[in-house]
């Protein structure tokens, strides 16, 4: 995606690509976000709500944000669930219609403890990411944690004794610190003449600046070309949809507001890894080398009134296997179902959309308010080594730009005693 504007907090990090969340700029996040800790003394489990550092947006606006070393839970834990929205000043849920929660991803990092204070000084490897276990080409798709418009009624919560784990010191290299960063891409609609289009990215509804196509590059790092129509790198920072004439609109100060649940970490826990599957997925091979070369989003074009859907197909060798434990998709408006399925044709886990009907957030109508999540008896079904899964992302067969597929699945390599 084409740069953020400058800003003197701007780091160069080398290991955050343009591919990786669709921004090319990184804002040091001064340590100023809020939180509460709630606890409940009869459970193990822990729940801590956060507050991003907050942003302005106005009508037709677009945010593309990177907030840095963001409020996580200290310490050797077990990451149980990872939720979040968009929240206006006073901590009031924002309704889509107003303000579209393109997607929040929570990315993994470490950082050299000793690093220069002065960006000119930084070396290249003050800064790693700690990407999940999905096979994605580069820095695409790196994420633990992460949602879009269906955030709020999708749940992540993992069942136990399985979670996530984090901050174990046998894992963190020497002089190395692990920090967390939020990326958050929200799309002000307000005003907007093409509502459904802007939500969509669509390029001829941005006041794009002129040499856009000449500075832009594509997943590839290659220049983009007039032939891109939507997606991610039409939804710059700072671009606008473009609005309806003598529509009048307040700005207002926006937040990601996310709650974390864990535990600390002990012999009871039983991790899991995370896997993030791509319906774009282009698998290669080079002799006996796997090459991925996932694109994240897509078009699906004019399709002069067919009636069928429309399927993107993945077909994607797992290196290495386990326990399917947890499963559901990020998808977008229009969204029929995605489907998982193994070598042998069987369904693993069938992700449907929940459509709003109301006014209220979280059941806007029209809008995608949530995904169904797949919950297989531990032990049930097992992925194996070298196993080639099936993603089909499916969706209603128009115009539309900038759609994604993205099968979150969690794997567990071995199950506790009582399986």
């Amino acid at each position: 995606m084409a740069n953020l504007l400058p800003s003197s907090h701007e780091v160069d990090m080398k290991f955050l690509s343009t591919t990786i969340i669709f921004s090319l700029s990184i804002l040091l996040l001064l340590p100023n976000t809020s939180y509460s800790l709630h606890q409940n003394p009869k459970n193990r489990i822990k729940t801590a709500t956060f507050l991003s550092e907050s942003f302005e947006m106005g009508p037709g606006s677009i945010a593309a944000k990177t907030f840095l070393n963001i409020e996580f839970p200290e310490g050797h834990v077990g990451v149980k669930s990872f939720d979040a929205e968009l929240v206006d000043e006073e901590g009031n849920s924002i309704p889509l219609y107003e303000t579209y929660l393109h997607h929040w991803f929570a990315i993994k990092y470490i950082e050299n403890i000793t690093m220069s204070h002065d960006p000119k000084l930084r070396r290249t490897d003050d800064f790693a990411m700690e990407r999940n276990e999905g096979m994605c080409n580069e820095n695409i798709l790196p994420h633990y944690w992460g949602f879009g418009v269906e955030s709020r009624g999708t749940t992540s919560h993992i069942p136990d004794p399985f979670a996530i784990e984090q901050g174990n010191r046998i894992n963190i290299p020497k002089g190395y610190k692990e920090k967390w960063l939020l990326n958050v891409m929200a799309i002000d609609t307000r005003g907007a003449q093409d509502k459904k289009g802007c939500t969509e990215c669509r390029c001829d509804l941005m006041n794009l600046p002129k040499d856009f196509y000449n500075v832009t590059l594509d997943v590839h790092n290659q220049p983009l070309t007039t032939n891109y129509k939507g997606g991610i790198f039409c939804c710059q920072d700072n671009l606008q949809c473009k609005q309806r004439d003598g529509f009048q609109g307040s700005k207002r100060k926006v937040s990601l507001r996310y709650k974390i649940s864990w535990v600390h970490w002990n012999k009871h826990q039983v991790p899991v890894k995370v896997y993030i599957l791509d319906s774009t997925d282009r698998v290669r091979s080079n002799g006996s080398q796997i090459i991925h070369d996932c694109q994240a989003e897509y078009t699906i074009p004019t399709n002069g009134g067919d009636d069928s859907l429309h399927v993107q197909k993945a077909n994607i060798p797992m290196k290495k296997g386990g326990y399917l434990i947890y499963g559901t998709t990020h998808m977008h408006s229009g969204v029929v179902n995605a489907t998982l399925y193994r070598q042998n044709g069987e369904t693993l886990c069938t992700s449907t959309p929940k459509y709003g009907t109301g006014d209220e957030p979280g059941n806007e109508k029209h809008y995608v308010v949530g995904m169904s999540v797949c919950y297989p008896q531990p032990g049930s079904i097992k992925v194996h080594d070298g196993e080639i899964l099936t993603v089909e992302s499916r969706y209603k067969n128009e115009f539309r730009t900038g759609v994604m597929g993205h099968f979150y699945i969690y794997l567990a390599e071995e199950l506790p005693q009582q399986y």
